[in-house]
């Protein structure tokens, strides 16, 4: 089944400014945010969020900690989808629709990487996450964090 051209992005952030990047097992080098495409076509995006979240980091939004909540950004990209990708879509997908999310913790939790994903995860503050960030949408999210835009 092809890969569904509508993605979730999910900004995972500590109350002190520090977001959670993993570094992708495919990419060596490249770090981002908790990401995925939505399972099939009525999926909604914030169960997908969930999901994703779950699946990458163990981090279970429902029961993370007091006061934590996944936030739906009034915010989706639209880019254009790499060439050397575009195998994993129907015939003709150029594009590709990332909802954003995030989810502010109170401090650092532990995180369970899936290893076929991600080999290696760290926490750094805003700018630094930002910068190491290889999605010009995952840096843009980042980089709005604290400008109230979600």
């Amino acid at each position: 089944m092809p890969k569904l051209p509508v993605s979730v992005l999910v900004v995972v952030h500590t109350a002190r400014d520090e977001v959670l990047l993993l570094e992708r097992a495919s990419r060596p080098g490249f770090w981002q945010s908790v990401t995925g495409s939505l399972d099939r076509p009525d999926e909604p995006p914030a169960e997908a969020a969930r999901r994703e979240l779950r699946e990458e980091t163990g981090i279970d939004a429902q029961a993370a900690p007091l006061g934590a909540q996944l936030r739906r950004w009034n915010l989706a990209y639209t880019f254009e989808i790499y060439a050397q990708w575009r195998h994993r879509f129907a015939p003709g997908t150029t594009h590709n629709t990332e909802h954003v999310f995030s989810l502010e913790l109170a401090q650092r939790v532990p995180v369970v990487l899936a290893p076929h994903e991600h080999v290696a995860s760290l926490w750094l503050p805003l700018r630094e996450a930002a910068a190491k960030c290889f999605s010009w949408s995952n840096r843009d999210a980042i980089g709005m964090l604290r400008q109230g835009a979600q």
